[in-house]
């Protein structure tokens, strides 16, 4: 778990920000120009890209360039490193309430 962290940290950071994660949400629908991921965007086409080179650099997209056109799309794959390690987070959260729960049931129970 522990070499996966940069690469978590990394990908949570790209998650953090609004316009990223509206970036994710436009290539979930399936590939699409930088241009197409910039029409909604009130941002320069340079703001853009340094967007979307941290989306890259995450690993949670890959771009290619064809001629002019540069097409990016999402890696979800990459979403499982994340997806595992919330769901082992829950997991163990989830633990600990049961374990409360079965606390406060065996205290209540021996004051009766």
């Amino acid at each position: 778990m522990t070499n996966q962290q940069p690469s978590l940290d990394l990908m949570f950071q790209a998650l953090a920000d609004p316009t990223r994660r509206a970036m994710i949400e436009r290539l979930c629908a399936g590939p699409a120009s930088v241009s197409q991921l910039a029409q909604p965007l009130a941002m320069s086409l340079p703001s853009v890209m340094q967007h979307l080179q941290l989306l890259e650099g995450s690993g949670l997209i890959r771009s290619e360039k064809v001629g002019r056109v540069r097409t990016c799309r999402l890696k979800p794959e990459a979403l499982s490193a994340a997806e595992t390690w919330i769901n082992q987070r829950r997991a163990l959260v989830s633990r600990q309430l049961d374990r409360l729960g079965e606390y406060l049931r065996d205290t209540t129970g021996d004051e009766d």
